[in-house]
């Protein structure tokens, strides 16, 4: 029976390359980016994309972390309807918007709404990395923007993941004006008692990270995370000197006090959970 199981191991291998690949269904495996490692991808949706051997952090979709965070069935979507238009005829925009809506089903690199997480009804933006590279234009603002002045008026907590390559250069300083729009939100929601938990993922970078993403009442993130300004060349050519192998990861960032926590991923919910409770049931975290 060995013989038997060996001979076919060596008659597969024998096999073309292109052939063998054929025979694997497409989008069946996934490679660990930490590790490579292969997986199947039903495994590491279980997981919630994390790698079992290296726990490197893959991305979640918006709707991936919506699902993995929020009760069936709670969930209310805002501004679905809204897309970025084209104000400054930037070459090629719409066609790219438009390939990115079809691939990912989303009409903005941000979905808002509000749900029930663990008993609580709370506000929340998710951005998505998969769109545009999570990229901040003048409609994911207005989003955000909405987003924290509906939990305002409906007196609910705001919880943002964050996950961007900063302002959209096709918007222009349209797109920049969205980090003084956001802000200005969380500042009347700030001052009208709202809770604000902003949660850093893998990248968040650039207009983002120096704008809605670090005004948190909480700041936490993911491990790993990608969470800087400029880039680090950027950085290593105008001050001349060579940063730390682990600059701008969310690790470097705990340490240098411009995060609360790293969390885990698998431990994100029971730590909101509890940021939660504690809040909005007098100190009672159980």
């Amino acid at each position: 029976m060995l013989k038997d199981l060996f001979g076919k191991r060596k008659k597969y291998a024998s096999i073309p390359s292109d052939q063998a690949k054929s025979d694997v269904p497409e989008g069946l495996m996934q490679k660990c980016i930490g590790c490579n490692k292969i997986y199947y991808r039903k495994e590491m949706k279980k997981k919630l994309n994390v790698c079992p051997n290296c726990d490197y952090h893959h991305p979640l979709t918006a709707w991936e972390r919506i699902e993995c965070l929020f009760e069936e069935g709670s969930f209310q979507e805002w501004d679905e309807q809204l897309i970025t238009s084209n104000p400054l005829n930037f070459p090629d925009y719409d066609e790219k918007m438009e390939k990115d809506r079809l691939k990912t089903g989303l009409n903005e690199g941000v979905v808002t709404g509000k749900g029930t997480l663990e008993g609580n009804v709370t506000a929340f933006a998710v951005m998505d990395s998969t769109f545009r590279m999570g990229s901040m234009g003048s409609v994911m603002g207005e989003k955000i923007a909405r987003a924290i002045e509906n939990a305002k008026n409906e007196s609910l907590p705001f919880i943002i993941f964050t996950a961007s390559g900063g302002a959209r250069m096709q918007e222009g300083v349209l797109s920049l004006m969205q980090m003084t729009k956001t802000s200005v939100a969380i500042k009347r929601f700030s001052d009208a008692g709202g809770l604000m938990i902003s949660v850093m993922t893998h990248p968040t970078t650039g207009g983002v990270s120096a704008s809605f993403a670090s005004l948190g009442d909480y700041n936490i993130a993911e491990p790993g995370a990608l969470i800087g300004f400029a880039g680090r060349r950027i950085i290593e050519q105008t001050i001349r000197e060579k940063l730390p192998e682990d600059f701008q990861t969310a690790e470097f960032q705990l340490k240098h006090g411009q995060l609360d926590k790293v969390v885990h991923r698998h431990e994100m919910k029971k730590l909101l959970k509890t940021l939660l409770n504690m809040h909005q049931n007098g100190g009672d975290v159980s």
